[in-house]
């Protein structure tokens, strides 16, 4: 039986795991590196997630199948998605809010690990 962690410990345990990549790795890596990274730090924290999960879209009565892939869905509550960029853009915000929508959670984390301190990375949406 899996536990249940509350949306706030999950949140707080993706952060932690995060930080431990980025001091470990620092900044200017590409962005799969850091996805292997916290996959593995995820896994020894033993934090239920899902990398890469597809996320089909409905369009008129037709299901499109891995319209798009999440980075991580944590604990089936917290949508993660990564960035190495120079900064974020409206774009990035928008691809993180529609994946909450259309997963249906309420917390989702962008996580640019493009930066020099990691907490200065780290935006929290909430729908």
């Amino acid at each position: 039986m899996s536990k249940v962690y509350p949306e706030r410990d999950i949140t707080e345990k993706i952060i932690g795991a995060a930080i431990e990549v980025h001091r470990s790795l620092g900044a200017g890596l590409l962005e799969s590196a850091y996805q292997v990274c916290l996959a593995h730090e995820f896994a020894l924290q033993r934090l239920p997630f899902e990398k890469e999960k597809e996320l089909p879209v409905q369009y008129k009565g037709v299901v499109i199948q891995a319209a798009y892939r999440l980075d991580f869905l944590v604990a089936d509550k917290v949508v993660v998605e990564l960035k190495a960029v120079d900064h974020i853009e409206p774009i990035h915000m928008a691809q993180i809010l529609t994946y909450l929508k259309l997963t249906k959670c309420k917390i989702g984390l962008l996580i640019n690990f493009n930066v020099r301190v990691l907490k200065d990375g780290i935006h929290r949406f909430v729908l």
